[in-house]
């Protein structure tokens, strides 16, 4: 028997033949940056996950941990590719406890399922989180990739609302940190180490999350500005008031106009503030009425307003946090994702730098800025001819990641052409912080096993 018929006999073993890929041509569709794996496992449980990964680790295979996929673009190039293992079997809810507002479920779960099965719950709940592909994004792969929306300026990241994880280190064993209720504890937060450690240091299997009842009203307001200027001085006064809006992005002129093809956009303005608001009635009023003025002070030429449960308002915020699904179906297939941070005072400055950098090497870039949380979107649409634009774009994200760090922040490369990715580093410019990541996986992942080469600096 062959080492590889050795290794699919003892897959199937733990998993079972039915929740095994070993055909070579269904393999293809699991390929990562043109590596195809060995095999597919889907285990059914945590126990299996332990066993397929003890297996792993006694073969030193690598071994790329994958929910839905809205995320394996992200990451380095790996170094190798063996087993790719699939959550997506690990899709049940343990404990569902909305009177004290906590839930725990399977990482294999969508974040779409949990949100409908909460909604029916009593007066309804909510998880609040609102990432990218929220329905097929995976709870596993979005705490994995600490994924968030433009709702984290109210209510902040996975890292604010996990109290507790089940998780399989590369050696098979299974790991529990906190639970419903977190007390002080000696020694590493693995729940706060694993999350945005983009799988390479465990698998995460079972996660516990802080809940909220479902607001009472919400309202998106449209305001467009002709000049950044003034848009910059509206968000500043609306970040420095008293005000708690939900979410407020920044779109240019560019993502104005590719929204265009999902949703009606204010008719006027070269840069559009959207701010969402939720909460009691009383509140949402007073915000859209204290807003309007505001804006009315800094040159607003307009303002519009969709309530939580139109289509408009619905429509938008998913046309915003899905924006480069939106472009791809457009058959934008090449396509930049960028995500920069930097010091939130600064994002008027990145704005108007990105837009000055990218069109001075000739390209489109559509720009969404979660201006309250120091986060900047970019979206570079590429065109044809990928080959000929190489040396272009390599300098055009290069000259991105040195405007972050100058502004005390980085960029990440989210998704690109492979032919690009090459020659990139797509967690930006290394930062002294990284021997500390580095240490940690040298004593959790000693033989290397887990996302071989595609966390910060190659590990």
């Amino acid at each position: 028997m062959s080492h590889t018929d050795r290794l699919f006999y003892r897959l199937i073993e733990i998993v079972g033949e039915a929740h095994i890929i070993k055909n070579p041509d269904q393999l293809k569709s699991y390929s990562l940056d043109g590596k195809r794996p060995k095999a597919v496992v889907f285990p059914g449980t945590i126990d299996e996950i332990s066993k397929v990964v003890a297996c792993a680790c006694e073969e030193r295979l690598a071994v790329i941990p994958r929910g839905n996929g809205t995320k394996m673009a992200m990451g380095g190039i790996p170094k190798k590719v063996d087993i790719i293992l699939s959550t997506s079997r690990l899709n049940r809810i343990v404990d569902s406890d909305c009177d004290n507002l906590t839930l725990s479920a399977e990482s294999g779960m969508t974040l779409g399922d949990v949100q409908k099965r909460l909604a029916k719950e009593g007066k309804g709940y909510f998880l609040p989180l609102d990432p990218p592909f929220t329905d097929k994004a995976t709870l596993g792969g979005i705490v994995a990739a600490n994924s968030s929306g433009p709702k984290r300026l109210l209510y902040g990241t996975a890292r604010d609302l996990i109290t507790g994880m089940k998780a399989v280190f590369p050696n098979g064993d299974v790991v529990v940190s906190g639970g419903k209720t977190v007390k002080n504890v000696s020694g590493y937060d693995m729940c706060k180490l694993l999350i945005g450690s983009y799988g390479t240091l465990g698998i995460i299997s079972e996660i516990t999350f802080k809940l909220l009842p479902l607001p009472e009203k919400g309202a998106t307001l449209f305001i467009p500005f002709a000049a950044l200027d003034e848009c910059v001085g509206f968000t500043h006064d609306i970040l420095h008031s008293q005000l708690l809006p939900a979410s407020m992005d920044i779109l240019n002129a560019v993502a104005i106009e590719k929204m265009k093809y999902r949703i009606s956009m204010p008719p006027t303005g070269n840069y559009l503030v959207a701010i969402g608001s939720e909460g009691v009635s009383e509140t949402i009023e007073r915000q859209i009425s204290e807003i309007s003025e505001i804006g009315k002070r800094h040159g607003a030429l307009a303002l519009e307003t969709a309530t939580l449960h139109s289509e408009r308002h619905h429509g938008f915020w998913i046309s915003v946090r899905d924006f480069a699904q939106g472009l791809i179906m457009e058959n934008d297939t090449n396509l930049i994702s960028l995500k920069s941070n930097f010091l939130v005072s600064k994002y008027g400055e990145m704005i108007r730098s990105y837009e000055k950098i990218t069109q001075a090497l000739g390209f489109d870039g559509a720009l969404i800025c979660h201006s309250g949380n120091g986060v900047l979107y970019s979206y570079v649409m590429v065109g044809k001819n990928v080959r000929s634009k190489t040396e272009s774009l390599v300098e055009l994200v290069g000259k991105l990641t040195a405007e972050a760090v100058k502004n005390e922040g980085n960029l990440i490369v989210e998704s690109v052409p492979h032919l690009i990715k090459k020659r990139l580093d797509v967690w930006g410019q290394p930062r002294s912080d990284f021997l500390i990541v580095l240490r940690l996986k040298e004593q959790i992942d000693p033989a290397g096993i887990f996302n071989p080469g595609r966390f910060v600096g190659g590990i």
